[in-house]
């Protein structure tokens, strides 16, 4: 999906910004300041506005700033509605790309090195692919985690 959207979550969504960052969607996550604030940021960077605030929403449509009203009280159902909304196809989850702490870019870390940069020498022995943030530093690996959270969609 080269033309994936960008998006940013008010402070309600910050689960659901972490898993859009691990499914390879560029998510910023707006945790506290005020509305316009979150709106100007939409603007700036052309990000979509996630959001369960139903008033944020109709100001943001008003305004012309493009939103979806995230329904659900869990992460799968918050990731139905934002895929039915968007209307991405479920082959949508791009890959492992971003960082989920911070949304830094992800790199590709030999194994070598990932045992170097602290990953457990069993981990490193259970797992080929590792990866590093650019920006933070932390370290992944496709775990059980990454398989729970993949079948989330």
């Amino acid at each position: 999906m080269p033309d994936a959207p960008k998006f940013v979550a008010d402070a309600m969504l910050g689960s659901l910004a972490r898993k859009l960052r691990i499914f390879g969607f560029d998510t910023a996550y707006f945790s506290e300041g005020e509305d316009r604030a979150l709106q100007s940021l939409a603007v700036e960077e052309s990000r979509v506005i996630l959001t369960s605030d139903e008033a944020l929403f109709a100001q943001s449509k008003r305004r012309g700033i493009p939103a979806y009203l995230i329904k659900g009280t869990t992460d799968r159902a918050r990731l139905a509605s934002l895929w039915r909304q968007a209307g991405l196809p479920p082959e949508a989850k791009r890959g492992l790309s971003r960082c989920a702490v911070c949304n830094g870019a992800l790199e590709d870390v030999e194994r070598d090195r990932a045992f170097a940069l602290g990953v457990p020498a069993k981990v490193v022995a259970r797992h080929r692919l590792f990866f590093r943030c650019a920006a933070c530093g932390k370290l992944y690996w496709r775990g059980r985690h990454w398989q729970r959270l993949w079948r989330l969609r």
